[in-house]
C-alpha cells in the first residue's frame, strides 16, 4: 500500500508539472497567477511546480506586466534552451534532418538526396545516422542535451513489437522493416534519447495542428501530397486535450473502378491520379515532353508552367490543363470521402506537390468536394492549404519527442530499448 501511494503521488506530481508546462508551451507567456485558473491548480501548487522548472532550467522569466493596482507580475515561458529535439522526414526524393530548441527554432539541417524513390534501407540508415551527427555538431551542440528524435516515415507503422517500431511500407518496398533497431544499432546516441517513430502523414498532421492551418480545430483532415498520397485525421489539437490522431492509406482509396496500376499493385488509387509521380507519367502518356531523366518536382513544376504560364507566357497548354482539371475531380471526389466518414471542422491539403497544386486547383477542387460530399456534411467543413511549408513534415517529427517531454512534466525519460509514441 505504501509503495501504491508513493507511485500516486509520484504520478500527481508529474501530472501538475505537464499541466503547467503544456499550458505555458501553448498559450503563454503566462504569470503565476494566471497559471493557477489555466490550470485547475492551487497558488500552493503553481509556486512548488513553478520553482522546480525553474532550478531545472525548463522554465524561465519573460518580463514583467502591470496588474490592476498591485505588484508586476512576473510572465514564464517554457525555456527554448532547455532541451533540443531533432525531427527527420524520411521524404520522396531526400533524407531531411533539423535540429530545434523548445521553441521548435531550428538550429540545423542537413539533407541527403535519393535516388529517385530509392528506399534502400540500409543507405537511409546511414543517412540518418550522419545527419544526426551533422547537425549536432553544426550546432555545437552536446547529445546531452538531446530529448529524442523524431521520425516521419511513408506506411503503416507497428509500434509495440520486439524490435520496437516496424514500418510496413509496400509503395516503396519495406516489408515488415524493424526500422527502429537498425536505427538503434546504428546511430550512436545514448541509450536515454528516446526513438519516436510515425507515418509522415501523422507528423504533418499534428505540426499543423499545433502551429498551422488545424489551430483552434477539434476535428481536422490533413492530407500529406508529394510523391505519393496519405492523410491522417486529428482529434483536438494539443497534448492536453488527449489528443489522438490516425493515419490514412487516403492515397490508396479506389477513385477509379479498374483505372491505372498504382505503385502499390492495386488499380484505380487515388495516388494513381493526384500523387506527383503519376502525375508526371500521365502528362508524358498524353503527348507531354519525356521525363525519364526528370524528377517529380521539377516535372510538377514544368506542368503547372504550361498549364499556367502567366499573362506574359505563351498560350495555356490544353492538354495540361485538361490533365489538372481531372485532378482537380479525383481530389475534390477523395476530399468528399473525407467528409462524409470523418465529418471533420477543416480539411488541409499539404505536402510539397499539395502545396504546388492547390494555388492552381483549390477552388475546384472545392467544388468537386461540394458535388460529390453529402451537403449537410460538406456545408460544416473547410477545406483550405496547409500554412507550414514544404518542411512541416519534419517539425511535425519533432513535435513528437517535445510532446512527449512535455506530457512527462520536463522530465526525461528513463534508458529505452524502442519508441514508444504518444497518441499511437
Amino acid at each position: 500500500m505504501a509503495e501504491r501511494n508513493r507511485r500516486t503521488v509520484r504520478d500527481l506530481r508529474r501530472g501538475n508539472r505537464a499541466r503547467v508546462l503544456q499550458r505555458l508551451y501553448f498559450d503563454g507567456p503566462l504569470s503565476r497567477q494566471e497559471l493557477g485558473p489555466a490550470t485547475g491548480l492551487s497558488s500552493g501548487s503553481i509556486s512548488n511546480v513553478v520553482s522546480e522548472l525553474v532550478a531545472e532550467g525548463v522554465l524561465e522569466e519573460a518580463g514583467v506586466v502591470d496588474s490592476d493596482g498591485g505588484r508586476p507580475r512576473t510572465l514564464l515561458r517554457v525555456a527554448p534552451g532547455g532541451g533540443m529535439v531533432i525531427g527527420i522526414d524520411i521524404g520522396e526524393t531526400r533524407v531531411r534532418v533539423e535540429l530545434f530548441d523548445l521553441s521548435l527554432t531550428e538550429l540545423a539541417r542537413t539533407e541527403r538526396p535519393l535516388a529517385q524513390h530509392g528506399y534502400d534501407v540500409e543507405r537511409i540508415v546511414a543517412h540518418v545516422r550522419t545527419g544526426v551527427s551533422d547537425v549536432l555538431r553544426d550546432a555545437g551542440a552536446d547529445v546531452t542535451s538531446l530529448l529524442g528524435i523524431g521520425i516521419g516515415v511513408p506506411g503503416i507503422i507497428e509500434q509495440d513489437t520486439p524490435d520496437g517500431a516496424v514500418v510496413h511500407g509496400q509503395t516503396i518496398g519495406w516489408s515488415a522493416v524493424p526500422f527502429e533497431k537498425l536505427l538503434r544499432a546504428a546511430v550512436e546516441l545514448p541509450p536515454e534519447v528516446p526513438l519516436f517513430i510515425d507515418n509522415g502523414a501523422k507528423t504533418l498532421g499534428q505540426a499543423e495542428m499545433w502551429f498551422g492551418g488545424g489551430r483552434g480545430a477539434r476535428e481536422a483532415a490533413v492530407a500529406l501530397i508529394g510523391s505519393g498520397v496519405g492523410a491522417c485525421v486529428v482529434h483536438a489539437a494539443t497534448p492536453d486535450e488527449n489528443a489522438s490522431s490516425s493515419a490514412l492509406e487516403w492515397g490508396h482509396t479506389t477513385v477509379r473502378i479498374r483505372g491505372r496500376r498504382c505503385r502499390c499493385g492495386s488499380l484505380g488509387c487515388l495516388e494513381a491520379y493526384a500523387g506527383a509521380e503519376a502525375l508526371r507519367e500521365r502528362w508524358q502518356e498524353a503527348g507531354g515532353p519525356p521525363a525519364a531523366d526528370v524528377d517529380d518536382e521539377t516535372a510538377l513544376a514544368a506542368l503547372l508552367a504550361a498549364a499556367f504560364p502567366g499573362p506574359d507566357g505563351p498560350e495555356p497548354d490544353p492538354v495540361a490543363l485538361s490533365l489538372l482539371d481531372d485532378t482537380a475531380e479525383y481530389l475534390g471526389a477523395a476530399v468528399a470521402d473525407l467528409i462524409n466518414l470523418f465529418r471533420p471542422e477543416r480539411i488541409l491539403l499539404g505536402g510539397w506537390a499539395g502545396l504546388l497544386l492547390g494555388p492552381h486547383l483549390l477552388p475546384e477542387v472545392r467544388r468537386y468536394a461540394g458535388e460529390y460530399a453529402l451537403r449537410h456534411a460538406g456545408a460544416r467543413t473547410t477545406v483550405e492549404l496547409g500554412q507550414l511549408g514544404p518542411d512541416a513534415v519534419t517539425v511535425g517529427a519533432a513535435t513528437l519527442p517535445l510532446a512527449d517531454f512535455l506530457a512527462r512534466g520536463g522530465s526525461r525519460p528513463p534508458a529505452v530499448s524502442r519508441a514508444t509514441v504518444r497518441g499511437s
